[in-house]
């Protein structure tokens, strides 16, 4: 697979984003959702901002106050044995059942725009925020979805009960409508198609069940975007191979001639996260086609395996203008890069998928 990694890479680092609150700092920007509009290309970044703490005996954990509609700072000593610190990510509560958790940092949505994709300009504010009692640990790893003139985002929205995936809709990138949650904890990685496919809008989702069952990628179908049903399995974890750990969508499909195709991350059991594809029937996009055996693209360059938690190449959108497909995605939870590849050889990589019996 020829791949061309942008010379400007990493494109956004934490350096380049002023934090939104005094007393934070930029941990991460990365894993953004990915449109164009008017010209631009739109990424709408995560940041992840963490508090500084004046005290190093002292982590501070950020939590919304949906009623007073500003933070919160939890501060929890590093001397308490009843947490345990040793992920940077979470502060877990040892003695709850089950474990309760805090996140040392938390994440909106801000955008990026870029005349010629490769320099990006960051507004000065965020774009979406916390805003309600489902979001108090914040809104992560967006995807955009454009239909008509409406782009609909939709995100990670992090708290207490669990990880949901919730959806606000914009014409203009400046002011937004909230939908509310429409899949519930715990789910993430919700992909909506770009279009209506005989009748049906259909979604791309990734149950993480803590019973039975593994975080694998599901498919279901909607008449108005806001209600899900008709949930149906998708595609598996393949044990030994590239996507063995966890696999989620990543871009929003792309439509071709074969068949939808859906660039996706998978993770090996040690967490070592690569993209792949999957190929999807374009009048029934229930069946699969085809998938990759190998990785289209895998963590390599220092700053994919290098960072606040490496070995990562994590996808959110794309853009496709010919046979280019311009990829965006987050490295090592902590930056944006670009990546284009050729849709004809993403197509030729692919294996034909194993049937089910009838």
């Amino acid at each position: 697979m020829n791949i061309y990694r942008y010379e400007q890479n990493p494109l956004i680092t934490p350096a380049d984003v002023k934090p939104h609150r005094e007393g934070f700092e930029v941990i991460g920007a990365f894993n953004a959702g990915v449109a164009e509009y008017k010209g631009e290309t739109i990424l709408l970044l995560r940041v992840a901002e963490r508090p500084v703490s004046p005290d190093p005996n002292i982590v501070l954990a950020p939590v919304y106050d949906p009623e007073k509609q500003d933070l919160e700072l939890v501060e929890i000593r590093l001397d308490d044995e009843s947490y345990d610190f040793s992920d940077p990510r979470v502060i877990v509560k040892k003695t709850d059942a089950p474990a309760f958790e805090y996140l040392t940092s938390l994440s909106y949505l801000r955008i990026a725009r870029s005349k010629d994709g490769r320099h990006f300009a960051i507004d000065d504010e965020p774009f979406i925020y916390p805003s309600n009692s489902l979001e108090i640990f914040g809104i992560e790893d967006p995807r955009i979805s454009q239909i008509g003139d409406t782009y609909y985002i939709y995100f990670s929205a992090v708290s207490p009960v669990g990880i949901g995936e919730a959806m606000v809709s914009t014409k203009d990138f400046r002011t937004w409508t909230h939908h509310g949650l429409i899949f519930g904890p715990d789910n993430k990685d919700v992909i909506i198609f770009p279009e209506c496919i005989n009748g049906k809008y259909y979604a791309l989702h990734r149950p993480t069940t803590k019973s039975v069952g593994r975080p694998e990628i599901w498919i279901a179908e909607s008449d108005n975007l806001l209600y899900w049903g008709n949930h149906k399995h998708l595609i598996g974890l393949r044990e030994g191979m590239w996507d063995s750990g966890r696999i989620g969508g990543g871009a929003v499909p792309i439509r071709t001639e074969r068949g939808w195709l859906e660039l996706y991350h998978g993770a090996t059991k040690d967490h070592r996260y690569c993209m792949g594809a999957v190929l999807l029937d374009l009048n029934d996009p229930t069946q699969v086609i085809a998938r990759s055996g190998k990785p289209v693209m895998e963590p390599e360059a220092d700053y994919e395996t290098k960072g606040f938690f490496g070995d990562v190449v994590f996808s959110c959108g794309a853009t496709v203008h010919g046979d280019v497909v311009r990829m965006y995605y987050g490295v090592a939870d902590t930056s944006m890069a670009c990546a284009e590849l050729s849709l004809k050889e993403i197509l030729e990589s692919l294996e034909p998928a194993e049937q089910p019996a009838r």
